[in-house]
């Protein structure tokens, strides 16, 4: 069962709704149902399943209706029609008070503004929502201290917010959405005030948070480059209704309509792509069974110069190149010990990241996960990965004269 369901959810404000929601069904325009009823869309028949323990990043720009998503997730503001269920229950029911101690104990939010008193301290600006709670001071205060070692800030803790940075208040903000340990956190554009260079800095935390508490994470953002590095999965918002849900690659890859397509236009393949997505499968031997007779036998039939050297299960051991085959038959070696290291990733490393690795690489890169061997990367496949467009990647399939030279090198080596 997701931990959050939203099914059929919508939300018209103004007086009008029902001629608005009819309007909406006949596909008039956000613009033109405001002329003719003076009602707004604010979202319009949004379903959508979040699986527990997820980064779920929702996007759009200005207007799409993405910040009044997430309000209605807690009911900040009152659906028009829908429902909205975490854990199989429908929040829509709830009553004031149900409601509330939904709100404290499941959820949290953090705000772009950061929402800190400034009259008090980051420990008591932390321990503030078990402070409503009712939770005595020592348990709150040895629980807010806990999420602010966690958030690199417990040192600061007798200090006032204007003491801090915007970044160091934001993390602030974090902490003490944390320290009510709730399964569902909302961050409502949570970084887009911050400089860059600190915004970058803040992304990097959270994913290093979320390893290690696994929260369920609805991210709210404009940004399409913090969309692709923060979500396990993105929705994309337009006027009210989502246009593609689905993960970074397959919105980029595999755009549903010219809008997301329009609004994926630019940007950097290289910083979105894995060495997973391009990876493919090694010819190996092992060097724990094969003699070098084997290895090159392997070799001659494949039509390569090399083989990737693993063990028992496919563990990872090296590259075994032809002339190192034959000087172990000559020397009446074994082949584990001839044979040479190569570069290694890990499945998740960028296509970035893996540039500079393959440039001067003289084998291919080996893909390897937890010591064992998942295939390798060559200079080609990097190439087509990094093609900006569909139109340029189909361009180069139609032009072998240009990949293949470069593709049927390396594959000697592979």
């Amino acid at each position: 069962m997701p931990k959050v369901e939203i099914k059929q959810l919508t939300k018209i404000f103004g007086k009008r709704r029902k001629a608005a929601l009819e309007l909406v069904k006949q596909n008039v325009s956000k613009d033109e149902i405001l002329k003719k009823t003076g009602s707004t869309v604010g979202v319009y028949d949004i379903n959508l399943a979040i699986n527990e323990g997820e980064i779920f990043v929702i996007m759009g720009l200005s207007g799409s209706g993405k910040s009044t998503l997430v309000r209605l997730l807690n009911r900040l503001s009152e659906p028009t029609a829908g429902q909205l269920m975490i854990d199989g229950q429908d929040i829509t029911k709830l009553n004031k008070k149900e409601l509330l101690d939904i709100r404290r104990r499941k959820m949290s939010m953090v705000f772009q503004n950061f929402a800190l008193l400034p009259h008090r301290t980051i420990l008591e600006n932390t321990e503030f929502g078990l402070e409503i709670q009712g939770v005595p001071k020592a348990e709150r205060q040895k629980r807010a201290e806990h999420a602010l070692d966690n958030a690199k800030l417990l040192a600061f803790k007798d200090q006032y917010p204007d003491q801090l940075s915007g970044g160091m208040q934001q993390r602030v903000g974090l902490a003490r959405a944390l320290t009510n340990d709730p399964d569902i956190l909302l961050m409502d554009e949570a970084f887009s005030a911050l400089d860059p260079l600190v915004r970058r800095e803040m992304q990097d935390e959270l994913l290093d948070l979320q390893a290690n508490v696994q929260k369920t994470i609805i991210f709210i953002t404009h940004d399409l480059d913090e969309a692709l590095r923060l979500g396990d999965r993105i929705a994309i918002m337009k006027d009210g209704k989502l246009m593609q849900v689905g993960t970074g690659e397959e919105i980029l890859t595999n755009p549903e309509n010219d809008y997301v397509k329009t609004f994926t236009e630019g940007v950097d393949r290289s910083k979105v792509l894995v060495a997973e997505n391009i990876m493919i499968p090694a010819l190996t031997t092992n060097v724990i069974v094969d003699g070098p007779t084997v290895a090159l036998r392997r070799m001659q039939e494949k039509e390569v110069s090399g083989l990737v050297a693993v063990g028992r299960h496919l563990t990872f051991r090296g590259y075994l190149s032809a002339d190192a085959a034959v000087r172990a038959r000559k020397a009446q070696l074994p082949l584990r010990d001839v044979i040479v290291d190569m570069p290694v990733i890990t499945p998740d490393t960028l296509i970035s990241d893996i540039l500079p690795i393959i440039y001067d690489a003289t084998t291919p890169v080996a893909v390897v996960e937890d010591g064992r061997l998942r295939g390798v990367v060559i200079r080609g496949l990097v190439l087509e990965a990094l093609a900006d467009t569909d139109e340029e990647i189909k361009s180069s399939e139609a032009a072998p004269h240009v990949t293949e030279p470069i593709e049927r090198e390396e594959m000697q080596d592979v």
